[in-house]
């Protein structure tokens, strides 16, 4: 895990890093791959931890007080440190100053940025005035730190792919990247009504706030910028938001998807264009010969990526478009090392365990990678990599569904290249939301609802419901119009009221309930029926109590659209982590910042329509030299295969029910072992069960378990021996008499 850490206060200095005082100036070079540069007096940084507590009248003499993370490179030094911890590359690093005569006006920018030296130089002018939304206009995915005087600000994104944690400590402030880092430091507890709030009602921000599982840690909205002064801070949005429920003038539907199209392309070359990185392996690099196998071969039969450019080929849209971009941009995205410069390396999974189903996916998937600038690998496997097959994996950040899934997509991923496109976020950056449906009815633009009404109807005959599907433009309707004129404060309140209520069991089983169950302001997840009433109880005061703050936007399909894509993006953070392949950086580029903002610019009327998302991604394809796809390109998405995860819970159920005999969240007071047990004896058996809930529950168990099992630390040099979060364990649950 990578991530940053720093802190800012009142005193001057902790007496935690090197001096700074003395040195020459700094040379303000910013230049990609030296992360040394614009460092106070050039060259190295300075030490920081207990090796400056040799030096004489140093602030941290007393190394008993020192304190510094664990396997960290410090970028800059008092009065306000900064860290780089994990396995950053040297060109993932990039700082750079103001002026060589005020080196404390500097920036700091960690991760894959399309920026040249100029464009940071420049944002840092900005910054230095006031004006943030300048350091998040480049394309890649990064977090900014800002340092002007005794001034901080950390930029995080517009998706929440790259969070920024904060928390009080040493009469100040520390931030983080992660919450894991920041819970060690102060010791902290775990926050039940955040977990409780993450099985309820996990797409509601309203419910989660700007917790984390960690007491006392805090996050940042996404679109937001975190400013410390002396310690003292202030949380401000830099980017404009309409909160009024009128909708401003509708943008060119032809610009906008031309928009898209720039912003991917800029996207996909920031990472074509940064410097390649062959995969740490220990010796010895090859076996031997294999007959029929290359080393790249036997390397990849080993396990591990392969150096060079890679994308998954799932068969989808996203995955297709984001291969077929990186393929016929120029820039020799292929391995390292081939005299043809040639091909990309497409991965593509083939469950052997669930053959049905996927039939056309695959065809599409072989047919695009009849390109020939993509080299196609098919990684087939059978009940090793079903869901729920290994449990045992690293302990992420904070808890998510993916959990259950991480072997299974670690075994692809493996065959993949040192960095790696993946489609994630494309569905929730591009699609629109139902709610959407409302926002349209609120600008009075009802004829736009025909096609998307239209095709649920036609769903709905499709599924066997052809008596019911006369009645679908109706019902559909209604629902968005009540969801239209039902005010914020009153759709938290009903959300509340149901959880109180116990009327979370309902469950959609098809297109059209799953349309109608988003048509609100707030729903309950599908892990909530398990929860204990006192459990859904405090849930539902989270609600009420966020019924009185006013909400970014008023409009419900943009603010239900924010909510999701941020969750998303939270799952897709905990999924790097649960799947990271040593040395392999994947990239999501629906989730960069230049990417959402240019979605967001699409028009609500382009975007509610029945295939919108296929067709804005093949005018992409088409307007880059793209233009033969095979039949059938563009075709809804196949939803999590249903099966696989029914045989993998079968496999693993004795597993599963050990697991739950005397669970963690039991003790917190959050289910009842007995019926979660009964649940999962009912999803193995084929009974009709939220599977995406189970997964949900299973993972939170998994990850608490993980979290307690840790006996290290994120810290050192500090007087207590081994500072870790929730020190005393999960707290027992005990319920009030009646």
């Amino acid at each position: 895990m990578r991530w940053l850490v720093g802190w800012s206060s009142i005193a001057a200095s902790f007496g935690t890093v090197g001096r700074v005082a003395g040195q020459g100036p700094a040379n303000g070079s910013g230049g990609r791959g030296h992360p040394d540069a614009g460092y106070p007096g050039g060259g190295a940084p300075p030490h920081g931890g207990i090796a400056d507590a040799a030096h004489a009248g140093d602030p941290g003499a007393d190394a008993e007080r020192t304190v510094h993370p664990v396997g960290s490179q410090l970028l800059w030094g008092d009065p306000d440190p900064l860290w780089a911890v994990g396995d950053w590359r040297p060109d993932e690093i990039r700082t750079l100053t103001a002026d060589p005569a005020d080196p404390f006006t500097r920036l700091a920018v960690l991760g894959c940025c399309g920026a040249t030296d100029a464009e940071l130089r420049r944002a840092l002018y900005a910054a230095r005035g006031g004006a943030l939304r300048h350091l998040t206009q480049w394309s890649g995915s990064y977090t900014a730190v800002v340092q002007v005087g005794r001034r901080i600000t950390i930029v995080g994104d517009l998706a929440g792919a790259r969070p920024v944690f904060y928390t009080p400590w040493a009469s100040g402030t520390a931030y983080a990247t992660a919450a894991l880092p920041l819970a060690d430091l102060i010791e902290a507890q775990l926050d039940i009504g955040h977990l409780a709030a993450l099985l309820a009602c996990p797409d509601s921000p309203e419910a989660l706030g700007d917790g984390t599982p960690y007491a006392g840690v805090r996050r940042i909205p996404p679109g937001h910028a975190l400013i410390l002064r002396e310690g003292s801070r202030e949380i401000t949005g830099y980017e404009p938001v309409a909160s009024l429920a009128v909708a401003g003038p509708q943008a060119d539907p032809d610009r906008a998807v031309e928009g898209v199209r720039e912003a991917l392309v800029d996207a996909v070359r920031a990472r074509l264009t940064a410097p390649r990185h062959a995969p740490d392996t220990a010796p010895p690099y090859d076996p031997g010969p294999v007959p029929g196998m290359g080393p790249a071969d036997r390397r990849a039969a080993r396990g591990g990526p392969v150096p060079g450019v890679g994308a998954d080929l799932s068969g989808g849209s996203a995955s297709a478009t984001l291969a077929l971009l990186a393929a016929g941009l120029p820039g020799a995205p292929g391995t390292l090392g081939s005299p043809a410069g040639a091909r990309l390396l497409a991965v593509t999974f083939n469950d052997l365990a669930t053959p049905q189903g996927r039939e056309d996916e695959l065809e599409r998937a072989r047919a695009i990678a009849a390109d020939p600038r993509l080299h196609h690998v098919v990684v087939a496997a059978a009940a090793e990599a079903l869901p729920y097959a290994e449990l045992d994996g690293p302990l992420t950040d904070e808890p998510g569904p993916s959990l259950v899934f991480a072997a299974r997509e670690r075994r692809r991923l493996a065959a993949g290249s040192a960095d790696h496109f993946t489609g994630h976020g494309a569905r929730q950056v591009l699609d629109a939301h139902p709610a959407r449906m409302a926002d349209l009815l609120m600008d009075r633009r009802r004829r736009h609802l025909l096609r998307p009404v239209a095709a649920l109807a036609r769903s709905a005959s499709a599924s066997g419901t052809s008596g019911e599907s006369l009645l679908v433009p109706l019902t559909v309707y209604s629902a968005a119009r009540r969801l239209a004129r039902t005010t914020y404060r009153a759709g938290m309140e009903a959300a509340a009221a149901r959880l109180r209520e116990g009327g979370v069991t309902a469950r959609a089983s098809g297109p059209v309930d799953a349309s109608l169950a988003a048509l609100t302001w707030s729903r309950p997840g599908p892990a909530a029926g398990w929860l204990t009433g006192e459990a859904l109880a405090e849930v539902s005061i989270r609600l009420t109590a966020a019924a009185g703050r006013p909400p970014l936007s008023l409009r419900p399909g943009e603010a239900r659209a924010r909510a999701v894509l941020a969750r998303h993006a939270a799952d897709h953070r905990v999924f790097e982590q649960a799947v990271e392949v040593r040395s392999q950086r994947l990239h999501a580029p629906f989730l960069d910042n230049q990417v959402v903002r240019a979605a967001r610019a699409l028009p609500e009327s382009l975007r509610v329509q029945p295939g919108a998302r296929a067709a804005i991604l093949r005018t992409v394809l088409s307007s880059t030299g793209v233009r033969e796809l095979p039949p059938g390109w563009g075709a809804t998405a196949h939803s999590p295969n249903e099966t696989a995860t029914r045989l993998g819970l079968r496999a693993a159920l004795r597993d599963l029910l050990a697991l739950f005999a005397a669970p963690l969240l039991a003790d917190a007071g959050l289910i009842d072992a007995r019926v979660v047990q009964q649940a999962l004896y009912d999803a193995a058996e084929g009974r009709p069960v939220p599977l995406d809930g189970l997964a949900e529950l299973v993972s939170m168990e998994l990850w608490l378990h993980r979290l307690l099992a840790r006996r290290g630390t994120c810290w050192t040099g500090t007087t207590a021996a081994r500072r870790r979060a929730v020190p005393e364990g999960v707290p027992v649950h005990r319920p009030a008499l009646s």
